[in-house]
């Protein structure tokens, strides 16, 4: 059986491994279809993935294909299209009882922690397979990007009427827009890119876009639009330092700072002044919840969420070694790139 593997930054081969066993108890057999590649994929290849090591089979934005299931398991059959939920959890553990399993604190997450879906077959816990039968694979791989972005907008909880502003317009901001603009809800983007600005505006609807141009003036162009207010909710996805520490001076009085980007470095930001004043709330967002993936599952069924704007780009299995670093230039403009196995 072939996987694709990163053996160290900088380095991909493909290699051989055993054909896996029939599943256990609570486990299932599948066999990877589509594979999309996200950020953690990108910054795994790069190294800059705090939790990432090596060697690695990457992959945790699936779209599956059932073939056998073990002893116990009533959630999926064999024949089912299937999204993974990648977080593996400890379902004894305080937090996953609490119904915190996305945060768990020994999760593991498929294609980061644990070897992942870049491979033809694999076993995987069962309850962490989410039934899509009507779905294509491709739709199956975005789920859980979508996932992250519902999972943000909830912690942000938008209330109808406000303001949210969403920084950074890559797969996780857009992501959070997907949602955003099926509520009552003015809704803004803002991204150094103005042809991820394009891209929203015209793939998405939305009609706020904010160019980051280094000089300041996003601030009081947000000020114009909002009236003076400023947002109610702000999400940053940016996993980027400077943002993250920055973006506290767009929000308005009680507004909520979401963070769903990663860093490793240290945040700056005032506190008296704004953050204090203003009596702002920050909040952290880590991964999804197995309701977030079937809630996403039908809101594709149901036409509300068109993926097919989002898949800019595809390689083959086979041309991953060789392929998959110009996906690391942001000037080749994918948005999401499916592997095809």
């Amino acid at each position: 059986m072939k996987a694709v593997q990163f053996t160290q930054p900088g380095e991909i081969r493909i290699i051989d491994l055993p054909e896996p066993s029939a599943p256990g108890p609570g486990e299932a057999l599948v066999r990877t279809h589509s594979m999309g590649i996200c950020g953690t994929d990108l910054s795994g290849y790069l190294g800059k993935m705090p939790f990432f090591s090596y060697p690695r089979i990457p992959g945790h934005e699936l779209g599956l294909e059932v073939l056998s299931v073990g002893d116990g398991v009533e959630n999926v059959k064999a024949g089912d299209k299937v999204s993974l939920e990648p977080y593996v959890n400890d379902p004894a553990s305080a937090t996953s009882l609490k119904g915190s399993s996305n945060c768990c604190p020994g999760v593991q997450v498929l294609g980061v922690h644990q070897d992942g879906g870049l491979r033809d077959s694999w076993i995987v816990p069962a309850r962490k397979l989410h039934a899509g039968n009507h779905l294509s694979y491709d739709q199956l791989a975005l789920v859980e990007t979508l996932a992250i972005g519902f999972h943000a907008v909830q912690r942000g909880n938008p209330q109808p009427g406000e303001t949210v502003l969403v920084i950074g317009a890559g797969p996780i901001g857009l992501a959070c827009l997907e949602f955003l603009k099926l509520m009552d809800l003015r809704v803004i983007v803002m991204d150094m890119v103005q042809g991820r600005l394009d891209f929203c505006r015209e793939k998405l609807g939305i009609p706020h876009g904010l160019l980051v141009r280094g000089d300041g003036t996003e601030l009081p162009e947000l000020e114009t639009i909002t009236g003076g207010q400023l947002a109610d909710v702000v999400i940053d996805a940016t996993g980027s330092a400077a943002s993250m520490s920055n973006c506290f001076q767009y929000a308005g009085f009680t507004g909520r700072i979401v963070y769903v980007g990663i860093t490793t470095q240290e945040l700056k930001f005032p506190h008296a002044p704004v953050f204090h004043r203003r009596e702002l709330t920050l909040l952290a967002s880590r991964n999804a919840l197995p309701k977030d993936f079937t809630r996403i599952i039908e809101l594709i069924g149901e036409g509300k969420i068109d993926t097919d704007a989002w898949i800019t780009h595809r390689i083959p299995f086979a041309e991953v070694p060789t392929g998959f670093a110009r996906f690391t230039d942001p000037n080749v403009g994918a948005i999401k790139v499916i592997i095809d196995l």
